[in-house]
């Protein structure tokens, strides 16, 4: 059975010193070679005496992987490996993002605009009518990006300082992605009440609020109290994005292998802030037939009295014949398998008891629920979170379009309709007669993507009511 790929996640960088003699960097790339390695760039450093010195790049699977490289290379006589940086935390060294100014100050006479005296009519111009913050300030183009820290990526309950690094690689995609300047914004409270109360009082300065890596159940009712509370869109992506990029997988995924939403039978393993979102939102577009599994299987209407009040909904919205047992249960038979919950928790018998031409969404990351080597030559469709294998469900395709075409509204809200606009501007990225099972999503990289979803949520603000800049 093959393992993981290696991914330039776990890459590094030798700095080695090999005698000058011919055949010695073969040894080094033949030692990498057998470990499974992928060696990426080398280059020579400089020369001393009768050793070369180079730096050699290579990815691994993981940190255990990596160590396991540079041992083999070490072992070879003639060879020293002075260094080695991981490559990530270089990226990471002093914080990934900064604040530039838009206009210079260099001049007496911009001081006196940009800030006092200037500054001053302003404000004042503000204070008589609070709706020119839009127009007068960041406000217009600002999410804050607000964490506790309680549930990042896979790693769980880490705290906001360990947090940061991905609230901050969250900023970048804004701005890379959408022009939106994105504000990480960690929390050192885990009560809902505090995290609340923080969010409405720095509202004023933000258009909207993107909420990120909140553990559920928690995160449902700190996102609905907000959106009670504000008048700016206030958008979970863990729940919203996922379930909007997935939905769009989907639509895509069932064209390819000729079936429909309402004749389906779809399974979720995790019933958490994602499970239940891409449940709402596959409902909200006509499926039926919607299993959904956590830890003790599959949930029914007979295990409401143990269940917390998102996993009720659950159990009363999904199940419409009441199955009990457990993921072999639940599978049997089932068109499509979504899994946002942790590592290699789907067993391979799971998906051979799937209806023909299985589709199977694996989502944890970095180890997806079942592992896509397992099951390449079983399932029809695979698609995961990783960038290193096909079919990448990333939210990064849902959130930046979203808030900016939420933005460009001035909505006061991201509803559901929005969502779906998303969704099906993301499917519609890709022409039918491109599709195939190894393209059912499109590159993260399209900006054509940013600009389609942008211009859809924007137009179903309009149409909804949300939207409180006049009509274009």
């Amino acid at each position: 059975m093959s393992d993981i790929q290696t991914s330039v996640s776990y890459s590094f960088t030798m700095r080695v010193h090999i005698e000058n003699k011919p055949g010695m960097l073969a040894k080094i790339l033949n030692a990498i070679a057998d470990e499974k390695g992928d060696p990426g760039a080398v280059d020579v450093v400089r020369v001393e005496g009768k050793y070369k010195i180079r730096d050699i790049t290579v990815s691994a699977r993981d940190e255990d992987h990596s160590k396991a490289i540079v041992k083999a290379v070490k072992k070879i006589e003639g060879i020293k490996v002075r260094n080695v940086s991981d490559r990530v935390f270089l990226l990471h060294l002093g914080g990934k993002i900064s604040i530039k100014n838009k206009v210079p100050v260099d001049t007496r006479d911009a001081l006196s605009m940009a800030y006092t005296p200037g500054v001053g009519r302003v404000c004042e111009a503000i204070a008589e009518d609070p709706e020119k913050a839009h127009t007068l300030t960041i406000k217009q183009n600002s999410v804050a990006v607000v964490s506790d820290g309680s549930a990042v990526l896979g790693l769980g309950n880490i705290g906001p300082e360990a947090a940061m690094p991905v609230m901050e690689g969250k900023a970048m995609l804004f701005k890379e992605f959408a022009d939106v300047d994105g504000y990480p914004i960690c929390l050192n409270t885990q009560d809902v009440d505090e995290i609340v109360r923080t969010v409405e009082l720095i509202s004023p300065g933000f258009g909207g609020i993107n909420l990120e890596d909140i553990s559920a159940p928690r995160c449902f009712e700190i996102e609905q109290r907000l959106k009670e509370k504000l008048d700016i869109p206030v958008f979970h992506d863990d729940q919203h994005g996922t379930a909007i990029v997935t939905h769009a997988a989907t639509i895509n995924a069932l064209k390819v292998v000729g079936k429909k939403l309402q004749d389906i039978r779809i399974v979720i393993v995790g019933a958490g802030a994602a499970g239940v979102a891409i449940a709402q939102i596959l409902l909200n577009e006509g499926v039926k037939d919607i299993l959904c599994c956590d830890s003790s299987g599959i949930i029914n209407r007979d295990r409401i009295k143990n269940l917390n009040e998102s996993k009720k909904w659950i159990a009363e919205n999904t199940n419409p014949n009441n199955l009990g047992g457990n993921i072999l249960d639940a599978t049997d038979g089932a068109d499509l398998l979504i899994g946002v919950s942790g590592p290699d928790i789907i067993p391979v018998e799971a998906v051979e008891k799937m209806a023909k031409d299985p589709i199977v969404f694996a989502l944890a990351n970095p180890v997806p629920e079942i592992r896509p080597e397992k099951i390449q030559n079983i399932a029809r469709i695979i698609a995961t979170g990783r960038s290193d294998y096909p079919n990448q469900i990333n939210n990064v395709l849902a959130f930046p379009g979203i808030f900016r075409g939420a933005l460009d509204a001035r909505a006061s809200d991201i509803n559901e309709e929005m969502k779906l606009a998303a969704a099906h501007a993301i499917a519609g990225h890709i022409d039918d007669n491109d599709l195939s099972e190894e393209y059912i999503v499109p590159s993260v990289f399209s900006k054509q993507v940013v600009r389609k979803v942008s211009k859809a949520v924007k137009e179903a603000a309009f149409e909804t009511g949300v939207a409180r800049r006049p009509s274009p």
